[in-house]
């Protein structure tokens, strides 16, 4: 029998979950072991805000796990990892996505228009709190750490009136359930590649075994979610900004009636204090022959046209030093 694969994880039950559900995908098509190895990343060792932490708190030890050969393989949050792609290392695959949209848990199952004014809503992501300020519904938003239990903790026991939370992961612990609502786009637009995951290895160059297992994974692959983080992804990285941003993407995919496939692809740019926002949108039919490139430009060129729209100005730091967390801290 081939020894197992070694698949590096972070610790969490969700990062576990995404995992499992990688390793079982790729033993079903392969016939091949799979073992987890639990690796301990910058993010899980801090309680401090996500946008203090920089870029990549999630996936840098993963990634030297990767380049030091201590694992085969590792599975990501798509939406974790830098924008710039890592030497040595390529995404061999993207699964299907699951549900990108982000979903509120509140107590009394309400829904977010019917939480009264003054209502304490927790959430992880600047992105979440500019929109949640946004809407105006003079809610006392505060951010928060933990995992998806901790999170939902803070609403059981009263802490919380509700938290904000990505809906995959919810869907992907079996506790999409506990679901107050499933928040519309055009309310709340996700983080880009928001609940897709991106399993990633080293990127063959050097040994042939490498190549080989990179040839496997891609077996996983799923070519719409690919296409559709392609273009969400290179709108992030044209912006230059990371995930600790009020930066939101959702691509969709539609096939036209020759057999096409037409992408289209929204695009937000939010203050902190989400007193401003641009939101803008483009759409284009990608060629049948090597369409991730064309779906790639799809995000680039609607990022030219958000930075034209003023972006970089809401993208910059208040002036008189205050940071996001200061801004996102206070209610509208």
């Amino acid at each position: 029998m081939s020894a197992p694969l070694r698949l590096g994880t972070r610790g969490s039950a969700l990062a576990r979950a995404q995992s499992t559900h990688v390793a079982d995908a790729l033993r079903a098509r392969t016939g091949r072991p799979v073992e987890l190895v639990e690796i301990a990343t910058t993010g899980d060792r801090t309680d401090r805000p996500v946008s203090e932490l920089g870029v990549g708190v999630w996936v840098s030890a993963l990634r030297e796990a990767l380049l030091a050969k201590e694992i085969d393989f590792a599975v990501h949050s798509y939406k974790d990892l830098p924008s710039a792609p890592a030497d040595g290392l390529v995404v061999a695959a993207v699964p299907p996505r699951q549900d990108p949209r982000d979903a509120l848990v509140a107590r009394d199952g309400l829904p977010l228009s019917a939480l009264p004014p003054g209502a304490r809503i927790g959430t992880g992501a600047v992105r979440r709190i500019a929109q949640l300020h946004a809407l105006g519904h003079q809610l006392d938003v505060r951010p928060i750490r933990g995992n998806v239990d901790t999170r939902l903790r803070k609403v059981a026991d009263g802490e919380l009136d509700g938290v904000v939370l990505a809906r995959a992961g919810l869907a992907r612990l079996g506790r999409a359930g506990e679901i107050t609502e499933s928040l519309d786009p055009m309310l709340m637009l996700p983080a880009p590649a928001q609940g897709a995951l991106a399993v990633e290895c080293r990127d063959g160059a050097v040994t042939d075994d490498d190549a080989a297992l990179s040839e496997l994974l891609r077996g996983l692959d799923d070519l719409d979610t690919r296409l559709c983080v392609a273009a969400e992804r290179a709108l992030l990285a044209t912006l230059e900004a990371g995930c600790s941003m009020p930066i939101a993407a959702l691509a969709v995919l539609a096939e036209d009636e020759d057999g096409s496939l037409e992408l289209y692809l929204r695009g937000a740019v939010i203050s902190p204090d989400g007193a401003q926002a641009i939101r803008l949108s483009r759409s284009a039919t990608l060629p049948a022959t090597d369409p991730e490139p064309a779906a790639a430009d799809i995000g680039r060129d609607l990022a030219a046209d958000l930075r034209e729209a003023g972006a970089d100005d809401l993208l910059a730091p208040p002036r008189g030093g205050a940071g996001a967390d200061d801004v996102a801290g206070r209610a509208r």
